[in-house]
Formats: structure tokens, sequence, C-alpha cells
């Protein structure tokens, strides 16, 4: 399986460099996040003209995440258990939730695409928002791993969180001043690796970063964040054998600010157990 992420801020600005990039690649599955549509508006004849499957979940023009596969998508969730809510001004567990998480069932892959709170500042609601979803959603993982030990389990899409020092080449992302790079940001991010999973681009690709800021030439400069992840299960994680980040995707017209991030998975079923899924 290839499987890839990316944050193309607007499926519908970008549908034609979308689809050309998964092809071009030999893409198998792309979670994509802040598509900012309807599901009734998203573009599927592209998709399907190229040979993919899609679910998407999207209730505005803002947030929204998807799943394009070359295989059927089955078991489609549209929130991960206990996800929190949002709306400013209204506190409480019935706040509605945001279009930001779809999971669904790959050639025996869990694939989630997800797309976690900015936070905005240190002070907003949101902020506190992200550190609730980021605490519900490491409880699901917890949960789902220690039931199924062996499931190939993905979290892909953007977290919004450079989790350590040589993640961060923005100097206007500053600890202390600014959401993404705060202590409880990234003790949250390390709580889901301590919840069983791997970041499995880094140890493959040692420097780069996923994103960079529009403003004051940021890319030119590469003053990025890598904010972008694919972590797995121990299943999933040890079938990992390439990755790349694609930085060329940040240029040329109308780019995305974020670019994709891909890893090859090879999870070649044991002879001797045949409860292991099959990996396409």
């Amino acid at each position: 399986m290839r499987l890839a992420t990316w944050n193309v801020n607007s499926i519908r600005a970008r549908v034609v460099r979308t689809v050309d990039f998964a092809v071009r690649e030999g893409i198998d599955v792309l979670a994509m996040q802040e598509i900012k549509c309807k599901p009734e508006q998203f573009p599927y004849e592209a998709f399907e003209e190229a040979g993919y499957h899609v679910e998407a979940h999207g209730l505005n023009q803002w947030n929204g995440v998807a799943i394009a596969s070359r295989e059927p998508i089955e078991e489609v969730e549209y929130a991960f258990p206990d996800m929190p809510g949002f709306l400013k001004g209204h506190e409480g567990p019935d706040a509605p939730q945001e279009a930001r998480a779809i999971g669904a069932t790959i050639g025996g892959v869990k694939v989630w695409s997800l797309y976690v709170p900015n936070g905005r500042s240190l002070g907003d609601p949101h902020y506190l928002y992200k550190l609730h979803w980021l605490e519900a959603l490491r409880g699901y993982t917890q949960r789902t791993l220690e039931a199924s030990p062996g499931l190939p389990l993905a979290l892909v899409g953007d977290f919004n969180i450079a989790p350590t020092d040589a993640d961060n080449g923005d100097p206007t992302v500053v600890e202390g001043a600014t959401t993404h790079v705060s202590p409880e940001e990234r003790a949250a991010f390390q709580s889901l690796l301590d919840a069983g999973l791997s970041d499995t681009v880094r140890p493959l690709v040692p420097t780069g970063y996923t994103y960079w800021d529009y403003k004051q030439l940021r890319f030119p400069r590469n003053e990025g964040l890598r904010i972008d992840f694919i972590l797995g299960s121990p299943a999933l994680a040890d079938g990992v054998v390439a990755a790349e980040i694609h930085r060329n995707e940040r240029k040329g017209e109308i780019p995305s600010d974020h670019v994709p991030v891909v890893v090859d998975i090879d999870l070649a079923a044991d002879e001797d157990d045949d409860d292991r899924p099959m990996i396409f």
C-alpha cells in the first residue's frame, strides 16, 4: 500500500493538482484534510475517472476530511469515539462536532484522516479544545490497540503540532508565545506515541518540513513546520519500507501551504497466520 496524507486547503480549488499527484505517484490511499466543502460539493468525478473511490466528510466551507482509495473503502466512521465538539461561546459535552476525522478500513488497514484543531492562540478556548480533542484521540488509540494489538492502524493528517525543535523552522512560532510548540501540545503528541503509535516518516526522512505559511516568503526561505504525520501502530510501522515528503508540491500555481507525505507499506501475510491482513 502506498499511503499519503495531504492538507489540500480546498479540494475544489486544487482538484486537478491533487488527482495528478495521486496518479503520478501511484498513491493507493490518499487521506485529505481541509477539503473545505460538503460531501455533495466534493469533485468526485475527477477522482473516479482516475480509478479512486472517495468518502468525504464536511459540514461547511471550513475544515473537512476525505479518503480516496483504489480499493473499496469499508467501515466508514465520521468521528472517533468521544471526539469533542466546539462552538465559540458554547461549553459542555454537547458542543457540535466539527468535520475533523474520517476513518475507514482499506485492505485490512484502519486509516484515519485527521485534521487536528489549530488552537489559534494560547489563551483562546480553541486551544483547550485542541488539547481535549487530542486526549480523546489518545484514549481511542490506546483502547483500540489494547483490544487489537495486531491491528495495522494509521493515524494520518495535519496535527498542527511541531513535536520537536527540529520540526520548527518558522521564526514566528515561539514557545510561550504561539501554539503548535507549547509544552502541553507536545506532551499531547507524545501521549499518542506512548499509546502505541510511531512516527513512520522521520526515521526514513531525517529532515524536512511539511508546511510553509504563504506570508513573508516562508517557503523560499525554508522557514517551515513539520506538522503533517503518518503515525502507525506496531503492526503497520513495522511494514513501512520507504517514506517521502514531497516538498516540490509547494511550488507552482495555486499550491496548498502543505505538501503530501507518503509511505510505502509492505505487510506481506505470514504463511502461518491466516488472520494477518493482505495489503495491496
